[in-house]
């Protein structure tokens, strides 16, 4: 036998030198895995074989294999060894433990690693039951030596992470290994602290001594696998664990932090352990740690950390580098302090009575201090901190927190400045930046989402310190003023002189700029009106107003303050001509004399920017800018008639702000003339019979626009198509304005003076009259046919007319294909190119916004215009007759504005008794077709998904492949628009009741089930009024269950969730009671099944569709025998415990059980439906037995009473009992 065993082993080495030999080609590498995988599943030999090749005196390679060997045997073997080898097996492993492995600094780690694993594997399958002393024995190894206690440390880790962690155990065994943890954790805590006391003193001892070198990185080597090891424990053992001994391990891990090389792992452990939830009691000795030693330690591990983080490259050069496991170790002390101040604010003011600690200055001043770091990303980790220190409301009337928040509001004048982009070298964050960020765009896109962040902290600290944080705002803002521009090295590249959005100019204005827009709007919410600094603001105002650039990106800024000290202006009215005559200036800002070539971005945002700041102003004060009305109507006519070369979006947005004005006139007959004097050209072309011509016929239409015209870009002649285009989005972006805008009186006394009530409906509700109404409904006829004729722009014969410059013109634009595939293009030059676009790109660009600005114009016509919308003649005819024409040849991405935009808006806006004449008859057709057209496309996705692999080897192109993910992404976002629609016709929510307080959750309950995910409860929407509506139309309601349950099964996990968990059920459980037919019931029930063969391999969709599957079958099953048919083909079901589960359901006498046990029933009868990730699909299964129980319950006795004692219930009951 040895000697088969030797040549066996010969044979393997031979296999193993071959795989791992770089010159082996592919097929022999092939074959010598094939025999080495063959001989682990087949060989009677494996476990002599593995112990002897792994042996110490063998290579590593071989001795890991050897190993792997071993670990196969115990995985996948050993149910049916014999006891007698099972017990030679684990001698044969301790042996290895105790006497096979080289010294500790020399071993290699994956050998260590080998090693546990397998005597971890044993450990799951026999202790405690048959390996009692299994602890024991680990306590003895530790005296072998350094290599056996770090062993035994591996040891102690992995198990804990596979039982706790990973939970990858039956559950009877995990219970039973980590209640016999619990039980041991006492001496398992006092042994690991003994251990890591030990090897700490030895290693401070040793380490600077010479020629011990090698010995006091021995027990560096154990301390640190020794507190990897209290990291796996700290996270789950009950906290008396932790904090026993006047937090013993707590004090050991702080004064660690100052030990260079153990550092790291000891402020990982005191992370964990400072992060840790549980009863507000149990984490109150957490406190401790704001005493001074644990404070001084803290501080002092922060500040030398710093230093050593960053280090010269060479001697004699100036660059540096950061160093990063010092920098790792800044970050997790970061996350320590970070912590720390979460129990603080969980403790002070709350039940359990803690003080504010003494030291809080000095928590504060380090926290601080990371909050100044160089590095972006702690500065950024501390923010969530400051905000529940500022947020407390104990903490923040503290006079150090107080104190605190204005040095934050000087801090945040550095942060919220934009700098240290990897790529650069003008900041010391840059080089940090280079070990966070992959590159420029990764950070700039971090950068946004932490000034962000940061902007809710300063307005949090602006509550504290508002008098204050408005002094820091006006100082800053006149140095801006005061500052010369500096361009820096990176001007732009369209004109001499202009900053580009990296000059320091731009970063600081633009800083200086959101720092004023979050501390103005918190001083008028918190502070009284004769406290606010008005004075100084029209100071700083004035200082703006006069203030004159001609650099794009800075005035941009200008603008912003403008706008956001505005607020103040109504306490001085007198300022209000000077502020519109600056925005006005601005929307006609150029950067030359005169208007030569195509605007920059940053011209064109300026522009935009003071359009959108009238808006807004008209809208936040429009009482207040009436006086002025007549000044702004003049001056918007004299830019309209000038030749200032206004855009149609700039004059509509001047338009829109005019109306929002005239809403003040509170007079209708003034409104109504206002509005059709602003409004008459528009009128007049938009009815034109030119226009009506145009509109209602696709082949005039075409031409109109230019669409079936060859043009070169190089072409000189006037664009009359263009001309055209302008004509047309024009009109519509004025409709849409004016019916956007337009309302009447928001106080019902005011309405009625002003002529705006018509009447009264049957319940006593006002019919309020809208005074754009009259226009609108003779501009509305050309919008519809405008739909219908863009709607047949698709069909193939219309297709064919564009030309071979447009032949492009109805495809996914390049801005919205990022969008739709989530890339993320932020080019930091883009403010400095002109906004040039091909020929094609406009006319993409005029069909999409034309297309949208329809659907936006009737969405909001509903809204607007209330009972004269609704009671059009035959409205839901005309609307069927356009919005819905040709709707097979309309692309995905064409539909979705349709539905998201103008639908949507529709049913929400809808009164109740206009839902039969007008919703049924348009939403019944639509989701009909809608359901037949996804699944169609879905069937399409799946095929391709699931293709054979044989397929797949044919290579696309690149341009291709986004293509398809394109067009799929595209239809599921299309797919959410539908069910949205539907979830929003027919569900309405009720929200459950508020959950107790989470952090107080049982530490031991947590232990016991601490990754089980909750199950949803009891489904607890409604169907709203249009639902109910829609289900007396018999087939519209079952198009919608067709619909819901068809779409489970759709490749999309977000859709099935939601779907399954706030849908399907509510529709179904309306008809339960009904006659549904068998087929129906079968079908309904075969599509959940259908959804957890889909998406059963993610624990949400598996979760919310079991229920689902649960719901149906247990409202079902009594009156549809068929469903148990259904069941009986779900593949490995067992029969016997269906028919249990019916009896129980059946049976109105049968024994009940608990709703968690009935779940994990149903579970298990359709597990064999749940669909499995492809990497598990091929898996070979672990079956790991029960060991017999280890806590048996006594059973009760029959009669408690008649076999108590006296001094039992009874006694407790009895009269005479008075002594209790």
């Amino acid at each position: 036998m040895a000697d088969q065993v030797a040549a066996m082993c010969d044979q393997l080495i031979k296999a193993l030198n071959v795989m791992m030999d770089a010159e082996t080609g592919q097929i022999f590498r092939l074959e010598a895995l094939k025999f080495c995988e063959e001989f682990k599943e087949t060989s009677s030999f494996c476990v002599p074989c593995g112990l002897q090749l792994a042996d110490k005196a063998q290579p590593a390679v071989v001795r890991h294999f050897g190993l792997q060997i071993l670990e196969h045997v115990i995985k996948f073997r050993w149910n049916n060894m014999q006891q007698r080898e099972k017990v030679q097996l684990k001698e044969c492993a301790m042996q290895l433990l105790s006497t096979g492995t080289h010294a500790i600094l020399e071993e290699e780690s994956h050998i260590k690693d080998g090693l546990s694993r397998i005597t971890v594997e044993m450990i799951k399958r026999e202790w405690p039951q048959h390996w009692p002393d299994m602890l024991k024995e680990m306590e003895a190894l530790t005296s072998s030596g350094e290599a056996q206690t770090e062993l035994v440390m591996l040891i102690l880790l992995r198990l804990a992470e596979d039982v706790i962690t990973f939970q990858t155990l039956p559950t009877q065994r995990r219970r039973d290994i980590q209640q016999t943890l619990t039980q041991n954790m006492e001496s398992i805590f006092s042994f690991m602290m003994a251990i890591l006391h030990v090897n700490v003193e030895d290693y401070r001892k040793l380490k600077g001594s010479p020629g011990h070198e090698l010995q006091a990185r021995a027990h560096c080597r154990v301390a640190v696998a020794t507190l990897n090891t209290l990291a796996g424990y700290i996270d789950w053992v009950s906290l008396v664990h932790i904090t026993s001994g006047n937090c013993h391990l707590l004090e050991m891990l702080c004064l660690l932090l100052s030990e260079p090389e153990l550092q790291l792992e000891a402020a990982e452990c005191l992370l964990i352990a400072i992060s840790r939830k549980g009863k507000l009691e149990d984490r109150k000795p957490f406190m401790l740690l704001f005493d001074d030693v644990a404070i001084h330690y803290i501080l002092s591990a922060a500040q030398s950390a710093d230093g050593l983080a960053i280090c010269k490259k060479s001697s004699d050069s100036q660059a540096v580098e950061v160093v990063e496991r010092r920098y790792m170790f800044l970050k997790r002390l970061c996350q320590v302090l970070c912590a720390l101040g979460g129990q603080l604010c969980s403790l002070v003011g709350s039940d359990v009575e803690v003080k504010v600690p003494a030291n809080l200055s000095k928590y504060m001043e380090a926290l601080l201090a990371f909050t100044t770091h160089s590095s972006q990303f702690l500065k950024s980790s501390t923010l969530a901190t400051w905000g529940a220190l500022f947020r407390h409301e104990t903490l923040s009337k503290d006079a150090v927190v107080v104190e605190m928040a204005i040095k934050f509001l000087r801090a945040s004048m550095t942060n919220l400045v934009k700098a240290g982009f990897p790529s650069r070298n003008d900041n010391p964050s840059c080089e940090y930046s280079c070990v966070d960020f992959d590159g420029d765009e990764d950070f700039n896109s971090f950068f946004n989402s932490f000034r962000a962040q940061q902007g809710e902290v300063v307005r949090i600290t602006c509550r504290i310190v508002p008098l204050e944080a408005f002094q820091i705002a006006a100082e800053w803002l006149q140095y801006q003023i005061s500052s010369p521009i500096d361009t820096g090295t990176t001007t732009s590249k369209t004109a001499e002189g202009l900053c580009s959005l990296l000059s320091p100019s731009v970063i600081q204005w633009d800083a200086m700029t959101v720092f004023m827009e979050c501390m103005v709007a918190q001083i008028f919410k918190h502070l009284e009106e004769e406290k606010l600094p008005i004075d100084h603001s029209m100071e700083l105002l004035q200082a703006v107003l006069n203030y004159d650039t001609k650099d794009p990106l800075i005035l941009s800024c200008v603008l912003t303050n403008v706008s956001a000290l505005f607020p103040f202006v109504i306490h001085r009215p007198h300022f209000l001509p000077q502020v519109l005559s600056k925005l006005f200036k601005a929307i006609t800002f150029e950067v030359g004399q005169e208007r030569k070539a195509p605007r920059t971005r940053s011209v064109k945002n300026v522009r935009r920017h003071a359009s959108s700041s009238i808006i807004k102003i008209c809208r936040d004060y429009p009482q207040f800018i009436l006086p002025c009305f007549d000044m702004f109507y003049n001056h918007v006519k004299k830019l309209f008639s000038s030749e200032a070369s206004l855009t149609h979006m700039e004059k509509c947005s001047l338009m829109e702000a005019l109306v929002l004005i005239s809403n003040q006139f509170k007079d209708f007959d003034k409104q109504k003339a206002f509005l059709d004097e602003l409004m008459a050209s528009v009128v007049a072309d938009w009815t034109s019979d030119e226009m009506r011509h145009v509109l209602s016929d696709p082949v005039v239409f075409l031409s109109f626009v230019g669409a079936d015209q060859v043009v070169t870009e190089q072409s000189k002649d006037i664009d009359t198509a263009g001309l055209h285009r302008g004509r047309l989005s024009f009109c519509l972006n004025a409709m849409l304005g004016v019916v956007k805008r337009a309302r009447w009186p928001a106080d019902l006394e005011e309405a009625k003076a002003g002529g705006f009530v018509s009447g009264y409906t049957t319940t006593g509700g006002p019919i309020y009259r809208n005074p754009c109404t009259a226009q609108f409904l003779v501009l509305l006829p050309n919008v519809l046919a405008l739909i219908r004729t863009h709607n047949s722009l698709f069909t193939p014969e219309n297709m064919t007319r564009l030309s071979e410059t447009f032949s492009r013109a109805h495809e996914v634009m390049d801005a919205e294909k990022t969008l739709v595939l989530g890339l993320y293009h932020h080019l930091l030059d883009i403010y400095d190119s002109t906004v040039y676009r091909t020929n094609l790109e406009r006319m993409q660009g005029f069909f999409t916004t034309l297309y949208d600005n329809c659907f936006h114009v009737l969405g909001n016509a509903g809204l607007s215009l209330q009972q004269d919308f609704y009671t059009i003649e035959r409205l839901s005819e005309e609307i069927a007759a356009s919005a819905f024409v040709s709707l097979d040849h309309v692309p995905d991405h064409r539909l979705r504005p349709m539905i998201r935009v103008f639908l949507r808006q529709l049913v929400q806006s809808c009164p109740q008794e206009y839902y039969n004449s007008l919703l049924c008859p348009l939403l019944g057709p639509l989701f009909a077709y809608m359901h037949q057209r996804l699944n169609v496309k879905w069937q399409v996705i799946n095929q391709k998904t699931s293709a054979n692999d044989d397929e797949e080897e044919v290579v696309c192109q690149e341009s291709q492949v986004t293509q398809e993910m394109l067009e799929e992404q595209i239809v599921r976002l299309l797919t959410r628009e539908v069910l949205d629609l539907l979830t929003v016709s027919c569900i309405s929510k009720k929200l459950p009741e508020p959950a107790a307080n989470k952090e107080e959750a049982d530490e031991e309950d947590m232990m016991m089930d601490s990754v089980q995910t909750p199950t949803p409860a009891q489904p607890t929407e409604e169907l709203t009024e249009l639902g109910k509506c829609l289900m007396k139309h018999e087939n519209i309601y079952m198009n919608l269950l067709t619909l819901s349950f068809t779409s489970l099964s759709w490749k999309d996990t977000t859709n099935c969730h939601r779907t399954a968990s706030m849908v399907c059920w509510t529709l179904l459980r309306q008809v339960v009671g009904g006659n549904l037919l068998p087929e129906a019931v079968t079908w309904f029930y075969t599509s959940v099944l259908r959804g957890l063969q889909v998406h059963g391999q993610h624990e949400v969709c598996s979760s919310t569709l079991s229920q689902l599957a649960m719901l149906i079958y247990e409202n079902l099953r009594p009156r549809y025998p068929e469903l148990r048919a259904v069941m009986t083909q779900i593949p490995n079901i067992s029969v016997e415990a269906l028919d249990q589960f019916d009896h129980r359901l059946m049976d109105p006498n049968a024994q009940k059980v608990g709703d968690k046990k009935r779940k994990d029933q149903f579970r298990k009868l359709i597990a064999g439906t749940v669909g499995k990730a492809l990497c598990q699909q091929f898996r070979k299964e672990v079956h790991i037995r029960n060991l017999p129980s280890l806590f048996k319950k006594p059973k009760p006795d029959k009669d408690v009473i008649q076999n108590s004692e006296a001094s039992g219930l009874e006694a407790l009951f009895s009269p005479e009992n008075n002594t209790l």
